[in-house]
């Protein structure tokens, strides 16, 4: 059960995060079945129209059961982790306003999916019902949210909340529906996405009305946005949105001032796929403010501008290591043991929270150890994206083994990011992952080999097919990962201060991803794009990473 609590926190951001993307795409798909698929479906041939109908409700299905297993599995954690550190019985617990509309979520999402199984066009009735199940399941989340716990202004955030769920239903949700739809015939692809995009634009209205009432109820000032970490992310869903929308953009223009061809249907749909990818980052990013407190909350631990200026300004990479015997944990571990067990004994905690607890001992030569790590991975992100760019222009053969510098960055990360846990440390690999940090670096090294060892085997013509894709993929997941992680909340200032770092890392990740993606898909003009610019990302990436400080 410890190790259950201590990994509770990241498990429960990520699956907030798989729960908001399958939740989103189930909205977004009953839209775009009963607002856009029922409607233009009489203006097409009957062979469109019922490709477009099976479209809707495959994508509704899929979602439904995506979003049932999340919510119930992120449900079933947090009750787990009451019923932990709680002197309550479950039986007790069932009462509980989350337990309630957890429940209340799963049954309007079952009754959508019974709605949705039957085949064919649906009539009123059945559209009315598919509606009303929807918002049922909107009304559900919103009402268990966050905003209801606040005291003052609950009514705003509360719409702010359904506002803003509901805009990125209208938008982000029913993208599945609309790539699936452009391989219709290409007048009845025109007149989807024409339609779609008048919806779109709808969702970013609603969205905006939701952001406007967030920023009053829970940032509430500039200085808030760099002082705070919850302030900092939405900073990062606000720079990730204007992404969306010049994709938008460029969708609407395709759409609405250029003759339908068969390469502007292909050219729609290699920028829906990278709206669907930086939409997923941004649900993450949304799954990731749940575990930091809101900026209004914090007026007093804010990291000041003057503060972050000291911290980033550039100065040398470090690039001799400490010694591993200097290091505060391996010196304290054993009082720091002493010590919990002294606190468990005394009394149970009265709840658990995730970030939780004191942040672990460190000295002037942890801080030494910290930037050492990152800078030299920055020198390794730095070499595989130029010689990516070589590998681009056809003239360096050897550049196209420039995969093989990624599983030197694994073996890396993999030896020296936990020094207090195996192989350096006393700490067991198995006792170590009770640490969601330690997690997510191995989930991290694990990602590098991967995808250095698939791409190596495309660049050398071993592995054609899908396996291409691996590279940007897990390019993405590393940027999402990034993304949808817990915030330790002892040292407010100083996770602040990382997460400032860390952000645009993982933004950068996510679009080095999308061009990567756009690069093996085509068609040849949007590869021309690509080719040099996810080079351009890692190179930003390794810059990044020289230039990190922690003190």
């Amino acid at each position: 059960m410890e190790q259950f609590l201590d990994l509770y926190g990241f498990a429960s951001v990520i699956l907030h995060a798989a729960e908001l993307v399958a939740r989103t795409v189930l909205l977004g798909s009953v839209v775009f079945w009963t607002l856009l698929a029922v409607p233009e479906g009489r203006l097409m041939p009957p062979g469109d129209t019922d490709r477009l109908h099976a479209i809707a409700r495959r994508t509704a299905i899929i979602a439904g059961i995506a979003s049932l297993i999340s919510t119930l599995a992120l449900g079933l954690l947090g009750f787990a982790a009451l019923e932990a550190t709680l002197d309550i019985s479950a039986g007790a617990l069932l009462g509980a306003d989350f337990v309630i509309f957890t429940g209340l979520d799963l049954l309007a999402m079952l009754a959508l999916l019974a709605l949705a199984l039957p085949r064919g066009v649906p009539g009123p009735g059945r559209r009315w019902g598919l509606a009303g199940a929807a918002l049922l399941v909107l009304l559900a989340v919103t009402f268990g949210s966050h905003a209801i716990a606040r005291v003052e202004g609950r009514s705003m955030l509360l719409a702010a909340t359904a506002l803003h769920q509901a805009g990125a239903a209208f938008w982000l949700g029913g993208l599945p529906c609309l790539v699936a739809a452009l391989r219709l015939t290409p007048a009845s692809a025109r007149i989807v996405g024409q339609r779609y995009s008048r919806l779109a634009a709808g969702g970013v209205g609603l969205i905006l009305l939701g952001s406007a009432g967030f920023w009053f109820g829970f940032i509430g000032s500039v200085e808030a946005v760099y002082g705070t970490a919850y302030g900092s992310m939405a900073a990062s869903k606000l720079v990730m949105m204007v992404l969306l929308l010049v994709l938008g953009a460029m969708n609407y223009r395709l759409l609405h001032r250029i003759a339908p061809s068969p390469e502007g249907v292909l050219r729609l749909r290699r920028f829906i796929e990278a709206e669907m990818a930086i939409g997923i980052a941004v649900l993450a990013v949304a799954a990731s403010l749940t575990s930091v407190p809101p900026a209004m909350d914090l007026p007093d631990d804010r990291v000041t501008w003057a503060e972050i200026t000291e911290r980033f300004t550039p100065e040398w990479p470090r690039l001799t290591s400490p010694d591993h015997a200097d290091l505060a944990i391996p010196a304290l571990q054993a009082q720091l043991d002493a010590e919990w067990q002294q606190r468990q004994a005394a009394q149970r905690p009265q709840a658990f929270t995730p970030g939780e607890g004191l942040l672990p001992p460190r000295n002037a030569t942890d801080i030494a150890w910290s930037e050492y790590n990152h800078h030299w991975a920055g020198v390794m992100v730095l070499l595989v994206g130029l010689a990516a760019l070589l590998d681009a222009t056809g003239r360096v053969p050897l550049a196209r083994h420039w995969p093989l510098v990624f599983l030197g960055l694994a073996a890396f990360l993999l030896v020296r990011s936990d020094p207090e846990a195996w192989p350096l440390g006393d700490i067991g690999l198995l006792d170590s992952l009770r640490d969601p940090e330690v997690v997510q670096h191995k989930i991290a090294a694990l990602l590098v080999v991967v995808f250095a060892l698939s791409e190596w085997s495309v660049r050398l013509g071993l592995l054609r097919g899908r396996v291409r894709f691996v590279f940007p993929v897990a390019m993405l997941a590393g940027g999402v990962l990034l993304l949808a992680h817990t915030h330790a909340i002892s040292n407010i200032k100083e996770a602040q201060l990382i997460e400032l770092s860390h952000l645009p890392l993982a933004i950068l990740s996510v679009v080095a991803g999308c061009a990567r993606w756009t690069e093996l898909r085509g068609p040849p003009e949007l590869a021309r794009i690509g080719r040099p610019l996810w080079p351009a990302c890692l190179i930003g990436i390794g810059i990044l990473l020289l230039l990190y400080r922690e003190a």
